[in-house]
C-alpha cells in the first residue's frame, strides 16, 4: 500500500510510526512524498494560505484520484468537514497534547525580559501568550520545526512556542518549559496522529487496527465542543478533553480575542455515556457565552488587517 505524506522531517517521522505499526501486523507499504500548499507558502502567515486544511487538501486529492492508499496527518490539521469518500480510519494513542516554550538559555515564560520577542504560527498561542504577558511581542514564525529552531538560535526570537509532541516524535531531548494547560489550553486534537483512507477499502480495514478508542473519543469531543463557533484552524480556539476515569471525561475549551484581552471558557466534567450529546450542550453554551462573536471578530481582523497588533506583526 502507498502512504502519502508531506515531506517535512516531522511529517516523515509521523509516517514512519505508521509504517512500523503496519509492518508489525504484516502490511507492506511504500512512501510517497507530496508537497502541499501549506508547505509552499512559507513567506506568509498560515491564516493567509487560502482555505482550510492547507496541509491536507492535496493529500485528499491524491487519495481520491487513486494515487495513494493511506495518508498520515497531525489530526489538528484535519478540517471538521471531510469528503464522504474518505475515512479517518485510525486515531493513534495521543502523545503529549501540551505547548512548550523553547529558549536558547532555558528561560521560562515568566522570566523573559520585558518586550521579549516570541515566535509562533498559531493565533491561539499568540492570544494566550498576550493574555499571560501583554508586554511581549509575538511575531509570526513559519517553516518546519528545524527551521523554527534555527531562527531561534540565530537570535531572531527570544523564545518560540511549539507542540511538545513534535519534539518527542523527532526524538529530541530539549530543555523546554511545558506550559500549563490552565493558561495555554491546547488546540483540538493536538498531539494526535490520524490515518485517512478511502472508505470501504482494504486500506481502511487494515489501518483500523491501529485505532485507539479512548483518544478517538477525546478528539471527537474536542471537535464537537468547538464546532458551533465555526472558527476553522486559524482562529484562537483551544479545546482539550481527557479521560479522568472509566466513566468521566474533563473538557476545557476557550475562545480568545486576538490580543488576549477577552476570552470565554468552559471547564466541565461530562459522563462517557452519551458523551456526544453532552458535548453538544457545551458547544451551545460556548456560543451563548460569546464564543462565536469573538471568532468572527478575530477572523475579520485577520482578513482586513484592522487590528493594530496584527498590522504591526505582518507588515
Amino acid at each position: 500500500m502507498i502512504i502519502g505524506t508531506r515531506g517535512s522531517d516531522l511529517a516523515v517521522a509521523q509516517t514512519k510510526t505508521i509504517e512500523r505499526l503496519l509492518s508489525e501486523i504484516g502490511v507492506n507499504t511504500t512512501r510517497k512524498i507530496i508537497k502541499t500548499s501549506g508547505d509552499t507558502f512559507t513567506d506568509r502567515p498560515l491564516h493567509e494560505v487560502a482555505g482550510v486544511g492547507a496541509f491536507v487538501r492535496e493529500l485528499d486529492d491524491r487519495m481520491l484520484s487513486g494515487e495513494i492508499d493511506i495518508s498520515v496527518h497531525s489530526m489538528k490539521d484535519l478540517p471538521t468537514m471531510r469528503p464522504q469518500e474518505l475515512s479517518t480510519s485510525a486515531v493513534l494513542k495521543r502523545d503529549s497534547p501540551y505547548d512548550v516554550l523553547l529558549t536558547v538559555d532555558g528561560s521560562r515564560l515568566e522570566e523573559l525580559p520585558e518586550e521579549a520577542v516570541i515566535g509562533t504560527t498559531s493565533m491561539r498561542r499568540r492570544a494566550q501568550t498576550l493574555r499571560f504577558r501583554p508586554d511581549l511581542h509575538v511575531q509570526d514564525l513559519r517553516g518546519n520545526i528545524n527551521t523554527r529552531i534555527r531562527k531561534l538560535k540565530e537570535g531572531l526570537y527570544d523564545g518560540i512556542l511549539l507542540a511538545e509532541a513534535g519534539i518527542q516524535r523527532m526524538g529530541w531531548e530539549m530543555n523546554v518549559q511545558r506550559l500549563d494547560p490552565q493558561f495555554f489550553c491546547p488546540s483540538a486534537n493536538q498531539g494526535t496522529i490520524a490515518v485517512v483512507t478511502p472508505a470501504g477499502t482494504e486500506a481502511e480495514e487494515v489501518t483500523s487496527n491501529l485505532d485507539h478508542q479512548q483518544t478517538r473519543i477525546e478528539t471527537e469531543i474536542e471537535r464537537i465542543v468547538t464546532a458551533d463557533v465555526e472558527g476553522g484552524c486559524t482562529a484562537p480556539i483551544g479545546s482539550f478533553a481527557q479521560f479522568i476515569n472509566e466513566d468521566e471525561i474533563s473538557i476545557r475549551s476557550e475562545v480568545l480575542a486576538l490580543d488576549g484581552s477577552e476570552h470565554v471558557l468552559i471547564d466541565e466534567i461530562i459522563p462517557v455515556e452519551n458523551y456526544q450529546e453532552h458535548a453538544k450542550v457545551l458547544a451551545r453554551a460556548l456560543v451563548q457565552m460569546g464564543g462565536k462573536e469573538l471568532v468572527q471578530r478575530a477572523l475579520c481582523q485577520l482578513s482586513a488587517g484592522t487590528a493594530d497588533e496584527v498590522q504591526r506583526q505582518y507588515e
